[in-house]
Parts: structure tokens; C-alpha cells; sequence
């Protein structure tokens, strides 16, 4: 974030505060920003063609999300958590991913069911170039894209609270090779459930690969340890 270039101007009609927070969120997800970096206000204000007011009440509003956390006379800093912290939440997303997928394959349409396989397509074309730095969001969105078609109203009040905390480890799981080419497979087969209406099937599948996720996680805590040694 240090040599950031001013980019276009946020249009007037904009959220600003919401603007501030996608960004932060985007940073953390592409690993610009990672656990117990500082947020830089002038840098980032720089970036959006914004005042520094919006860049901290989006960081308020992000330290009661826990993606962040502030220190008195410091300012904002991206929050770290612990491996066991991370563990649990991804033993409650797959929990929650499954029910929202099974719930998903009752009440799914055709445009949702493009939606998501359009994402699966584009997620098959960063595999094909190694490219993290597009598949993560995809990733991020199929999920968050299934979660809405679920059509629950506290599920989707949770979900985008998990997503937030795990970004600084997810990311780091996928790294792992041939990560990105399986994450995808698991992708692919919870959409041909979601087309056949099986939802105890999908439901299977959606916890499944969420808990994949978690083992892609502890196996990149191992590769870095074998490269510290």
C-alpha cells in the first residue's frame, strides 16, 4: 500500500464508507494488507480520491466486523488471529455452507444457476494461468453468491462475518500446488448437485470442501514450518 498511484475519483453517489471497506477487504484478500499491518489513512485516501473521514469510519466499522483492530494513538491495524482461532471458524463455516447449499438446491433458478457457473468457468481459466490473484475473489464470491441464493436472512447475516476474519488464511491455502485446480473440482461438483435438486447430496459436498479448505490450511502451516528449519 506504501507506493500507491491516485486512482479515478469515487463517483459522488457512492457510498464512501462502503467504498473504504471493499477496498480494505480486497487488500487483505489479495495479501496486500496481512495480520498486523498498519492501515496507511493518506495512502489509501490517496488511492480512492477521498477524504480521510470515510477511511476511518469504514475502519470503525470494520474493527466491530473483528477484521480490524485499533490501538489508541496508532490508528488502525489489520487483526491477527490465532491458528486455533481460524480452525474453529472454519469448522462453523462448513456447518453453515452446507446448510446454506442444501437450502440453496430447494429454491435455486436458472439465472442463479448461470451465475454460478459462469464463476466456476472464470475460476477455471485463473487455474489454467496459476493466477491467485484472480481465482481468490471468484472464490470468495461463489460462496458468498450461494449463501444469498439460500435465501436466509441470519445465514447471510453471519457468513460475510466468517469470510472476513478467515481471508488472511485462505488465501495462503490455496497457494499450495494444485490447490487452485482441486478448490475448483469441489467447486464444479457442489454446481452439478445444485442442478440436480439433490440437496442432502450438495449438502455433503459443500461441508466436504469447506473442510478441505481447512486441511489446505493445515498443510500450508506445515510447508512453513519445513521452510523455517
Amino acid at each position: 500500500m506504501e507506493n500507491a498511484t491516485p486512482k479515478e475519483r469515487v463517483p459522488r453517489t457512492a457510498s464512501f464508507v462502503g467504498t473504504v471497506r471493499q477496498e480494505i477487504e480486497r487488500l487483505i484478500g489479495i495479501g496486500e494488507l496481512t495480520g498486523g499491518a498498519r492501515i496507511n489513512e493518506s495512502t489509501l485516501a490517496l488511492r480512492l480520491g477521498i477524504s480521510r473521514g470515510p477511511i476511518r469510519e469504514a475502519c470503525r466499522e470494520l474493527v466491530n466486523t473483528g477484521l480490524l483492530r485499533i490501538e489508541p494513538n496508532r490508528g488502525f491495524f489489520v487483526r491477527e488471529i490465532s491458528t486455533k482461532q481460524a480452525l474453529d471458524i472454519y469448522d462453523l463455516r462448513a456447518v453453515i455452507f452446507a446448510m446454506a447449499a442444501r437450502l440453496c438446491a430447494a429454491v435455486i433458478n436458472s439465472r442463479q444457476l448461470a451465475e454460478l457457473s459462469e464463476l466456476v468457468d472464470r475460476m477455471d481459466a485463473a487455474v489454467r494461468e496459476e493466477d491467485i490473484g484472480t481465482f481468490y475473489p471468484l472464490n470468495v464470491l461463489f460462496h458468498q453468491r450461494l449463501v444469498d441464493f439460500a435465501d436466509n436472512h441470519k445465514i447471510s447475516q453471519l457468513w460475510p462475518l466468517l469470510e472476513a476474519e478467515l481471508h488472511l488464511f485462505r488465501r495462503r491455502g490455496l497457494v499450495l500446488h494444485g490447490s487452485l485446480e482441486t478448490s475448483n473440482e469441489e467447486h464444479r461438483s457442489i454446481l452439478e448437485a445444485l442442478k440436480s435438486g439433490r440437496d442432502l447430496l450438495v449438502g455433503r459436498l459443500a461441508e466436504r470442501h469447506i473442510r478441505a479448505g481447512r486441511a489446505r490450511f493445515l498443510r500450508s502451516l506445515d510447508d512453513k514450518t519445513d521452510s523455517n528449519e
